[in-house]
């Protein structure tokens, strides 16, 4: 059976303008995740990401320097658009810059999505949910047998959530726990594909490497 590791980008720019490139911090975490891959003899025969920043220069740190594929499928859904919608355009500040507000504000954002809420957004649920399955076909349509990913914390809830039969909620339970460059791998065959390994991060376990823990 072949294997797909799903790695999330390493820590971005929360609160900036632009959020879409990764800190120092996602760099750091990013190097070691290739080495701990390398030093564990993990080399993939397919790269893919999806077309954000963040996501192609996760891979870059991490020493990959192969061009990966790309799928649009693997990209983040569009939470300043969702809170831009819940808030009529006008998302107070604390929601944009405390993390806890932004977090819990976001969950309840993202419950209310997916039972059919926020009809105005530029995505639906069930396209966001779509385009992550075409992501998934795409990646395990190949005849390698080590295939690294770089997606997001919502595309990997999804994925595992999709995976286990849970139900639609349980995606965000799952996405809210997923870390920086943490690594989820999936067994599949044919049409058979399972969850083996869900958003561990043994580069970073180190005692000295603790500050280098995120989630956003």
């Amino acid at each position: 059976m072949a294997e797909l590791l799903v790695v999330r980008h390493g820590q971005a720019s929360f609160g900036a303008d632009d959020y879409d490139r990764l800190s120092e911090t996602g760099h750091r975490q990013s190097e070691l995740a290739g080495a701990a891959l390398r030093g564990a003899g993990w080399v993939p025969d397919r790269l893919i990401t999806g077309t954000l920043a963040r996501q192609r220069d996760t891979l870059a740190s991490m020493g990959f320097d192969a061009e990966p594929e790309t799928h649009p499928g693997l990209n983040e859904y569009d939470f300043h658009d969702l809170l831009s919608v819940r808030f009529g355009g006008d998302v107070p500040d604390p929601v944009r810059h405390d993390r806890k507000t932004h977090f819990r504000t976001l969950r309840e954002t993202i419950l209310d999505w997916q039972a059919g809420g926020l009809t105005a957004a530029r995505e639906s649920w069930a396209d966001f949910a779509g385009r992550v399955e075409a992501a998934r076909a795409f990646a395990t349509d190949t005849p390698a047998r080590r295939v690294l990913v770089i997606s997001s914390g919502g595309p990997i809830g999804q994925l595992v959530a999709s995976s286990l039969g849970a139900p639609e909620a349980q995606m965000l339970a799952l996405n809210l726990q997923v870390k920086n460059t943490s690594f989820t791998r999936f067994i599949f065959t044919g049409s058979r594909f399972f969850l083996h390994e869900f958003n561990t991060t043994p580069h970073l376990m180190a005692a000295d490497r603790d500050h280098l823990l995120t989630y956003s």
